[in-house]
Formats: C-alpha cells, sequence, structure tokens
C-alpha cells in the first residue's frame, strides 16, 4: 500500500485518507519500521476509507454533470439571498434561545458551513441557500448554541435538541448532500 509520510512535532501517529491518497502524518523522528507497523495494523480501517474515497469521488462527478458546476454568478446570487435569508432567521431562534450575537458574515467557505467566535460573530456558507429550510436552520440553531456553550458536549447538544427535537435528521441531509453541493460549486476552481 503506498501512503505519504509527513512529519512534524506532534506526539502520536495518525492516518488520513482525502481524495484517495493515504497521508501519515508522524512524529519527527518516528522509525520507518514503526510507521509501516502502524499502516499494517490499520490496512483493513485503510481500505474501507478509500473505497468510501473513490465512491465520494464518483458521486461528485455524477453531481456535477447531473446539476453541473455552480457558476460565480450564481454564488453571488445565492450570497445576495443568504444577506436577506439568514439574518432573520438568526434574529428569530436567537429570541427563543435567549441568547445576543455579533456581526452576521456570510462566506463561500470550502468546508464549513457555520461558525461563532468567540465574540458571537456568526459565519455562514452562502451555499445553505441551496440546501432547505429546515437545514439552514439546524445550521444556524447549531451556531446559536455556541453562544451558550463554546463546544460540542452532551449539555450543548441538549440546547440545539430543546429547540430543534429533529436536529440530528437535519444534520443528516448535510452529511449526505454537503460534500457534493461543495463539489459543485469548487469544480470551476480545480480546473482552472
Amino acid at each position: 500500500m503506498e501512503y505519504r509520510i509527513i512529519r512534524s512535532r506532534r506526539k502520536t501517529i495518525a492516518i488520513q485518507v482525502k481524495n484517495g491518497e493515504v497521508v501519515v502524518r508522524a512524529p519527527l523522528f518516528t522509525a520507518d519500521r514503526t510507521i509501516r507497523k502502524f499502516v499494517d495494523g490499520h490496512a483493513e480501517w485503510i481500505g474501507k476509507a478509500l473505497e468510501k474515497s473513490r465512491k465520494l469521488a464518483g458521486e461528485r462527478e455524477r453531481a456535477i454533470e447531473t446539476d453541473g458546476v455552480i457558476t460565480h454568478d450564481e454564488i453571488r446570487a445565492l450570497a445576495k439571498k443568504a444577506v436577506s435569508v439568514i439574518p432573520e432567521r438568526v434574529a428569530h431562534f436567537a429570541s427563543i434561545l435567549g441568547v445576543t450575537y455579533g456581526r452576521i458574515t456570510i462566506r463561500m467557505q470550502r468546508s464549513k458551513w457555520g461558525s461563532c467566535s468567540a465574540k458571537g460573530n456568526l459565519n455562514f456558507n452562502c451555499l445553505l441557500m441551496l440546501a432547505p429550510p429546515e437545514v439552514l436552520d439546524g445550521v444556524v440553531v447549531h451556531e446559536l448554541c455556541h453562544r451558550l456553550e463554546m463546544n460540542h458536549s452532551e449539555r450543548f447538544y441538549r440546547h440545539v435538541l430543546s429547540v430543534l427535537p429533529d436536529y440530528y435528521e437535519r444534520r443528516k441531509w448535510l452529511k449526505n448532500n454537503g460534500d457534493l453541493l461543495m463539489a459543485r460549486a469548487f469544480a470551476g476552481e480545480d480546473n482552472a
């Protein structure tokens, strides 16, 4: 099995499978045989992860062929729509949760759907405008609950579920479809 090694000041060995490539991250002075033994011990997991990565790559290609690349003009239109829709949803759920927030920013992000800074500033991905409204609300509530808990503890999720009892179903939609939206949005950049 082929893999690339990245050595750094980390303390443990880790394996990452991304875009069909196996990357092993290891402490600076870890012997090659130690790394090989670690990789061999995780061969089954690596095989499954590579298969999943190949399957996802195929799904991305099909999504782009079927639904097309999201153009820069479409992204601008989504961002404009998000600027009018998302603050309204944030205000609605902030009042339910009894929280305050700072600035709301709409961005085109490669991997995040939303974030909440320690100062209470909220960021949202404009691609959320392509998701069902209940999925958007799930991301909004998730980020607003960080105003109560800046972590993903059991207590954090109790806050989320108190507002959206079906939160995990909403999150599942993003897990199943979000990567395909990202692929369509960034497909043009990969070829540029």
